[in-house]
């Protein structure tokens, strides 16, 4: 086996590509973005035997057609050859269903492992014979459990042996009938005439790809010499079969692997009742937790549950956090009180003050990401989705839709990529339009923050409210946007419920601590450099007090505060930390901590002399709705390809904001709660 090595991980989404990838990996693992896309790039490494293997955890997906973003990556991954061995993570449970992506893997030519995951369901389920598997499919078969870690040493052995030994020929050959095979083998012949195309990718799949009409291989052939007429001669066999038989050539291409996986699994599955349709367990639970009139129900109470396990849990440390940033504080304005009075300010106000008022956060968002990370490895998440279809097409808005919409609650800007698996420009622009109004992870502190100071008692209430107002105000848009912007008819869609499974804390410690890193790199980073520019423009110009209604920050935020005033924060302070939200929405809190004082401790005491309890839940739904980040206008830029829709999500959100927390302000008013 080489020193280095590169394994790639692929397989269906809910087939336990996550566990075996923490079970190879353990913590020595990162993550980050695939290049030119925002789509998360999770990597890991491994030692074996003196080799450094480093594994590539893949997009989760059911095919490689490179009709999703998702797909794209995946291929593109598989074919560029970086990756020695694919570790194809097969639910062998649902052989069915899994094996077809292992066939398209086959027939790509890859170097595959399989590893039957979640072997232990199978287990109870019928009699799996994997040596059979193996021995029919021509490669390894390891049966893995990657909650428990078992089969994980047999599966290191086995990626072994694949990376030192490549096999010379591919191990299966998929028969299509007298129909298919004909053009397959003619296509495939001509195209190893050419000159030009790359020797790695199998001559046969790329004949196959022709005839399904992949735009992607369609225009790789026509770019070298000889090929546009071999993608002319396809072009003609496509229509020919579609002519022949009734159905396209990717629905007959599906049929015969479908096939194919049938004959594989009569000898190698042996059922142990007598009929499939048998209720189990998973069964029993989804009869109440996506029926009718639970299941909603069921969500909203969870969800309730989270947040308040979330900050009692988190209560003690964060007490913790914020005596140990106001000790640092006093600390380092003794240090320096005999140098310059600009260098105290600059590292309890600027520093402190900033990334200091962010940070003291970190465990409730590592408690919530925790919860969020049982609740989806549990298969609860999958549930919620799905309980949410009909409601959402009622209000004109996909039920597929609700996907990028629950990757929302972590980053917006992710969560809009993830559109690009909608079907129609419709459902992809309106669900685009409404991600926005979901509370992403870097509103957490702002809700963490306003929460704690004004409703100590009901932290876990409010924060809930706000959640479920983002999802209200989404769909109600939703509708809106269907109706008057882009008008016509939704439709349902099908999903596969992943059985449910106890989570491991292992797995879900290690997903949790990922999504806090990345928060900490934010703060750290973009959190930091804001807060220092908000400290230098609230010392300017020269000779004005510190903070100052006088200084050029102060000037500034003076300007705006007035169209504030109805929203019950007109001074500028609350001005400026808004206008600071755009760069990124943690810098509401880091800049409200430059301007009002060090650490949370003290910026709490101060909110409460500014803030009455109304007015503060009126700030946190203005934080929830208005403007989107940056980064997240310029993936609605990049996705719509239009200035004009980006612009309208832009204003949109700052109107809506505005109105929503004005009524809610006046209206609180009125009934005698100001």
């Amino acid at each position: 086996m080489p020193e280095n090595v590169t394994i790639a991980l692929a397989g269906n989404p809910n087939a336990g590509k996550t566990s075996i990838f923490n079970g190879l990996t353990g913590g020595r693992q990162h993550v980050g973005n695939w290049p030119g896309v925002t789509v998360e790039k999770k990597e890991g490494e491994y030692e074996y035997r003196g080799a450094r293997v480093r594994v590539v955890d893949l997009p989760g997906t059911y095919t490689l057609g490179a009709y999703s973003l998702d797909e794209v990556i995946a291929r593109d991954f598989i074919l560029s050859n970086e990756a020695e061995v694919i570790v194809n993570v097969v639910d062998a449970s649902n052989l069915g269903r899994n094996l077809y992506l292992t066939t398209q893997l086959l027939e790509m030519g890859a170097n595959v492992v399989v590893a039957l995951n979640m072997f232990d369901v199978a287990e109870k389920m019928f009699d799996l014979e994997s040596g059979v598997l193996s021995r029919l499919l021509g490669v390894p078969v390891i049966a893995t459990v990657g909650t428990t870690a078992r089969g994980i040493d047999e599966l290191k052995a086995a990626v072994n042996a694949a990376a030192a030994e490549r096999p010379a020929d591919w191990p299966i050959r998929i028969n299509y009938g007298h129909e298919l095979e004909p053009h397959i083998e003619k296509l495939t012949s001509r195209l190893s005439n050419l000159d030009g195309l790359p020797p790695s990718l199998e001559r046969r799949w790329l004949a196959l790809k022709l005839l399904e009409g992949d735009e992607r291989v369609t225009a790789l052939v026509r770019g070298i010499a000889g090929g546009e007429a071999v993608a002319d001669d396809a072009a003609r066999a496509a229509s020919h079969l579609q002519n022949v038989i009734g159905d396209d050539a990717v629905v007959a291409v599906a049929d015969y692997r479908y096939g194919f996986i049938a004959g594989l699994l009569r000898d190698a599955v042996r059922p142990r009742a007598p009929s499939p349709l048998r209720v189990t367990v998973s069964d029993r639970i989804d009869k109440i937790v996506t029926s009718r009139r639970l299941g909603l129900p069921i969500f909203l109470v969870t969800a309730y549950a989270a947040f308040e396990l979330t900050f009692k849990l988190a209560a003690p440390v964060v007490a913790g956090l914020e005596w140990s940033l106001g000790r640092l504080g006093a600390n380092v304005a003794a240090w320096t009180a005999s140098a310059s009075p600009l260098l105290t300010s600059f590292v309890v106000d600027g520093v402190l003050g900033g990334v200091g008022s962010v940070l003291v956060f970190l465990p409730n968002i590592f408690l919530l990401f925790l919860v969020i990370a049982v609740l989806e490895d549990s298969g609860y998440m999958a549930r919620v989705a799905f309980v949410m279809d009909e409601f959402m097409h009622k209000l004109n808005l996909h039920g597929r839709s609700f996907i990028p919409l629950i990757l929302g609650f972590g980053c917006n800007v992710p969560a809009i990529m993830a559109t690009r698996t909608l079907e129609t420009r419709r459902e992809r622009m309106i669900t685009i339009m409404v991600i926005p109004l979901m509370s992403c992870s870097a509103r957490l502190p702002i809700y963490v923050l306003f929460a704690g100071a004004f409703f100590a008692g009901r932290r876990g209430l409010v924060v809930w409210s706000l959640y479920l107002l983002g999802i209200v105000l989404a769909v109600i848009a939703a509708k809106l946007f269907g109706k008057i912007l882009f008008p016509g008819e939704s439709a349902h869609f099908v999903m596969e419920l992943p059985p449910y499974r106890a989570p491991t804390l292992r797995g879900a410690l290690l997903h949790a601590w990922e999504r806090s890193r990345e928060f900490v790199k934010r703060a750290g980073g973009i959190i930091f450099a804001a807060s220092i520019l908000i400290w230098g423009l609230a010392n300017l110009p020269p000779g004005v007090a510190y903070a100052s209604r006088d200084s050029i920050l102060g000037t500034a935020g003076a300007a705006f505060a007035p169209v504030l005033h109805p929203a019950g924060f007109g001074e500028w302070e609350p001005a400026v930390a808004l206008a600071a939200g755009v760069v990124a929405k943690e810098a509401v809190v880091s800049t409200l901590g430059v301007l009002y004082g060090a650490g949370e401790e003290g910026l709490t005491a101060v909110l409460r002399t500014t803030f009455t309890p109304l007015s503060a839940y009126a700030f946190m739904v203005m934080s929830l709705t208005y403007i989107p980040c940056v980064a997240t206008i310029a993936v609605i830029r990049r996705e719509t390809g239009s200035w004009r829709w980006t612009l309208f999500a832009a204003g949109y959100t700052i109107i809506l904001g505005w109105l929503t927390a004005t009524l809610i302000y006046q209206g609180g008013r009125l009934i005698g709660l100001g």
